[in-house]
């Protein structure tokens, strides 16, 4: 059973920075395509950032060139580093994996960014 485990949320200042962890288990990781997610209070859920084995990525419009999506495959990890904060950032934050039909959630991590 794949298990996902995200750390590293908190309050952070506009402008700021932090990196979020995503630790993976129970299955071959280098199979899946990880991603990280949020959800802001009465929104939808929405994609961030996603990467592949192959070492493509892809980013929401609203991240390019302040977030960046890593993965370890040594280590079974997803990072995200989050540079630049805005307070529409504030969300929960979520990791995902999937492969074919198999689509696996974390519990998220809240995100906080004051003004």
């Amino acid at each position: 059973q794949v298990q996902l485990v995200e750390s590293g949320g908190g309050l952070v200042q506009a402008g700021g920075s932090l990196r979020l962890s995503c630790a993976f288990s129970g299955s071959i990781f280098s199979l899946y395509v990880v991603g990280w997610y949020r959800q802001a209070p009465g929104k939808q859920r929405e994609l961030v950032a996603t990467a592949t084995n192959g070492g493509s990525t892809n980013y929401a419009d609203s991240v390019k060139g302040r977030f960046t999506i890593s993965r370890d495959n040594t280590v079974k990890m997803v990072y995200l580093q989050m540079d630049s904060l805005k307070r529409e950032d504030t969300a929960v934050y979520l990791c995902n994996a999937r492969w074919g039909n198999r689509n696996h959630w974390g519990l998220g991590t809240q995100v906080t960014v004051s003004s």
